[in-house]
């Protein structure tokens, strides 16, 4: 059973085995398959496909890599120009400046796009956490946003299962001022993950480990299936991760005391949920009550554009590894609205 999609997408039989393996850790990292974007103290690595217009932008889930949307990737970058990208201190992406805040993420991917020449507005793509990741940057620059996909994603009134309760993800937020974005890493050092693919011992111990990846993994290409194993072991990301969660109750908050139905305006925007949410009865909080919340939740986030649909998929949270030809499609529907509207489909 996949973990809830707030909490970290990582196979604890998979990091088992990885650590398992002898010499494993220390190899060096694999080559990034994308370009290392530097931003003045860390990198992202942003790795674009394809040609067109409008540019197709994803932001991953919690615990997810730019590499676990190849399947989408490589159907929607035959028909335009597509981005993923790993935040910082994910894969090969360095550490960034903290805290991990929504404007922070929204920063460093705005600059690092506009440094490769890739030219908005752009359709983005928000997975699970990535949802209000890229809502959040639809307000702060809403000129730069053409349409938008919300893959599974997460919504402000939602609960999470912790310690055998169902908690709200805005419970906890002190009303705190977010700090305004930036570049000061506060010297902190730069790790050269790029570098040479795993010398011989790396890759045999690689390939054993990927023999425990969870299934869902197992639907990734040979090559993407190690890349998982490496980047789920990088100490640096539990760092990332806990700084984005304690923020984004902040976040949370603010978009539950601001009812969001039309913050989007008229873009087009597709919104994909899973059929059924997968709950247990051992909370304190129904199962039955927690479906209609996460139903009743999905369904508002269509309505964020006057242009907004919703499409349920019969697959679980992590739909581009699950349903990705569905996800593609959406994707791309969403894309020709834009083109339709604009008129732009130019050739890079």
């Amino acid at each position: 059973m996949r973990l809830h999609p707030f909490q970290r997408q990582r196979s604890f039989g998979l990091l088992v085995g990885f650590l398992l393996l002898p010499g494993l850790a220390a190899a060096a990292a694999p080559r990034p398959p994308g370009k290392m974007v530097d931003l003045g103290g860390h990198r992202l690595h942003v790795d674009c496909r394809g040609r067109g217009a409008p540019t197709v932008v994803v932001e991953n889930g919690l615990g997810d890599f730019s590499f676990d949307w190849v399947l989408v990737q490589s159907k929607v970058a035959a028909q335009t120009r597509m981005c993923t990208y790993d935040r910082a201190g994910y894969a090969w992406s360095d550490p960034g400046p903290l805290p991990r805040t929504f404007d922070q993420l929204n920063f460093e991917l705005r600059e690092a796009l506009s440094k490769l020449g890739e030219k908005p507005p752009f359709v983005l793509v928000g997975h699970s956490f990535g949802g209000p990741v890229i809502r959040n940057f639809a307000a702060l620059h809403p000129s730069e946003v053409s349409g938008m996909v919300l893959v599974d994603s997460v919504f402000e009134n939602q609960r999470v299962a912790i310690q055998g309760k169902a908690v709200r993800l805005r419970d906890g937020a002190t009303g705190k001022p977010v700090p305004p974005p930036g570049r000061d890493m506060k010297a902190r050092a730069m790790k050269a993950k790029d570098g040479p693919s795993h010398p011989v011992a790396g890759e045999e111990a690689a390939r054993s480990a990927t023999s425990s990846l969870d299934p869902l993994y197992r639907r990734l290409p040979p090559r993407e299936q190690e890349y998982q194993v490496w980047a789920q072991s990088l100490p640096e990301l539990g760092d990332a991760e806990s700084s984005q969660r304690e923020w984004s109750t902040e976040y949370f908050a603010r978009l539950y005391a601001n009812p969001s139905a039309g913050a989007l305006g008229a873009i087009p925007l597709a919104v994909l949920s899973r059929a059924l949410g997968g709950y247990s009865d051992n909370l304190d909080v129904p199962a039955s009550e927690l479906e209609s919340e996460r139903l009743a939740g999905q369904a508002g986030l269509a309505r964020l554009s006057s242009r907004g649909r919703q499409i349920i998929l019969p697959c679980g949270h992590n739909m581009e590894l699950e349903a990705p030809d569905e996800v593609a499609t959406e994707i791309l529907r969403v894309v020709d609205e834009v083109r339709k509207t604009s008129g732009d489909s130019r050739s890079r």
